[in-house]
């Protein structure tokens, strides 16, 4: 066999093994099954809804200040004088009566003015005395001497008659005028001491009235030697002790009153104006305001004390707004008062302890303002809110994004002014991604609802100042 026909052999040697392949892949596509017919269906996801609210809702924001007392006295001394009196139990922290004596200076040196005083008083009183007699006496006196002057001049008028007739000397009638003259003279002596009675007599008043003045200084002073509490108060200071000298001026003692409580709250100003009704502010003018500010707020506050384990809360009023801006907090002051700070309230803990303490000075609290209730609102919660839009369902359970306008906020609870109605339903649980038109498997949250109304109501937890 040549070459040529040994490489065709070879060749047609391949030709078997590739038929054989062929034959077992057709036999194994032949015995394979076609492949399931699968039909396309759209994913669901299921998330947590509330049906929109229309409620009721009473407007909250939250400040906080620190409590001062609305009175601080300070009993600073009038009078200098050695401390004679000073009661035992006078010491910071005690809480005394109105009316009580604190302590009292040596009054021996206003009692001598006193004395002197009233002394020279009843000198001028005797002048006075003396002088209305003489008055009487000189008017006596100079009725008599114009009498007298009468006569004389009519002496005069015979005499000078006969000197015409020769009958008595010319020295004669010129005695009898020199006595007319001396007679004159009298008269004139007595009305000039009389003129000059009523410029003396308003001299001796005045030195009287003067006299009167020192008598009052003196028993002013007198009584500045007691320190006497003008209101129920607690003692915030002592100074002094007894037998030590008090110096004019010197601060001695201060209370702090105990009636009324005040806290300046710090509330960021577009929260206050959510709470102010403008219907209440008509017919409020500078001259009426502060009459009749807290009917024109129309505000409730209360004032919360949070330490530890302990919360206590105290009703308030509003007494007055402060009179400027936080420059560094944008804030301004909304002056509470808690009426009867130290009355321990009559409810017991579980452990016999007061429900709460008394309101002291330099306590740390929240002050919750409350506005008058504003009803048909429509309210979300805060999680509802992605990026200005709201995921609603729609009849068909499929997702609709909705831009919403927002009227204020507080706490976790926004107002909605446009965008959404009341009954629609909305999504308040996390959805990522949020497309609209897709598929939702709703699952309404009964719970978050209830809170929502609780928070709306004012019967949930105190509101933060949020936006």
């Amino acid at each position: 066999m040549t070459g040529e026909k040994r490489s065709i052999w070879r060749r047609l040697l391949i030709v078997p093994p590739i038929l054989i392949g062929i034959g077992i892949v057709a036999i194994m596509v032949r015995g394979k099954e076609p492949p399931a017919h699968t039909e396309a269906r759209e994913d669901v996801t299921r998330v947590r809804v509330i049906e929109v609210p229309q409620l009721t809702l009473t407007p909250r924001a939250l400040g906080f200040g620190t409590v001062a007392p609305a009175k601080v006295w300070a009993a600073v001394a009038e009078v200098d004088g050695k401390i004679i009196e000073f009661r035992d139990d006078l010491r910071a922290g005690e809480i005394l009566p109105r009316g009580t004596v604190l302590l009292r200076i040596d009054p021996t040196d206003y009692r001598l003015a006193v004395d002197r005083a009233k002394a020279d008083i009843l000198a001028l009183n005797a002048r006075l005395a003396e002088l209305e007699t003489r008055v009487g006496n000189t008017r006596a006196s100079l009725e008599i001497e114009k009498r007298a002057l009468a006569l004389n001049a009519r002496d005069l008028e015979r005499k000078r008659a006969l000197v015409e007739r020769k009958a008595v000397s010319q020295a004669a009638a010129d005695q009898e005028e020199r006595n007319l003259l001396a007679y004159r003279l009298r008269v004139q002596n007595l009305e000039n001491t009389l003129n000059l009675i009523p410029a003396e007599r308003r001299q001796m008043r005045a030195q009287l009235a003067a006299q009167e003045v020192r008598l009052a200084e003196a028993e002013r002073d007198l009584a500045r030697t007691v320190i006497t509490l003008p209101f129920d108060a607690r003692i915030s200071e002592v100074n002094v002790e007894a037998d030590q000298v008090a110096k004019l001026g010197q601060t001695m003692v201060r209370a702090d009153s105990i009636d009324v409580a005040e806290i300046t709250a710090q509330v960021q100003i577009d929260k206050l104006i959510n709470l102010v009704s403008a219907e209440n502010l008509s017919g409020v003018t500078p001259a009426n305001a502060s009459a009749e500010l807290s009917r024109a707020l129309g505000l409730k506050p209360l004032v919360r004390l949070r330490t530890g384990a302990l919360e206590a809360e105290w009703p308030g009023r509003v007494a007055r707004i402060s009179d400027r801006i936080d420059p560094q907090t944008r804030t301004v002051g909304v002056v509470v008062a808690v009426d009867r700070p130290y009355a321990i309230a009559a409810q017991r803990r579980d452990d016999g302890a007061p429900a709460r303490p008394a309101l002291a000075k330099n306590m740390y609290v929240e002050v919750e303002l409350r506005g008058p209730p504003q009803p048909g609102r429509v309210v979300i919660p805060r999680a509802a809110v992605h990026a200005g839009r709201v995921y609603v369902l729609n009849g068909e359970d499929r997702l609709e994004l909705r831009e919403v306008s927002i009227a204020f906020e507080q706490e976790d609870v926004l107002v909605v002014d446009e965008g959404l109605r009341a009954g629609e339903r909305i999504v308040i649980s996390d959805l990522i991604p949020a497309i609209a038109g897709m598929k939702l498997a709703p699952e309404t949250d009964e719970a978050a609802a209830a809170r929502l109304g609780a928070q709306a109501a004012g019967s949930g937890a105190a509101p933060g100042n949020g936006r």
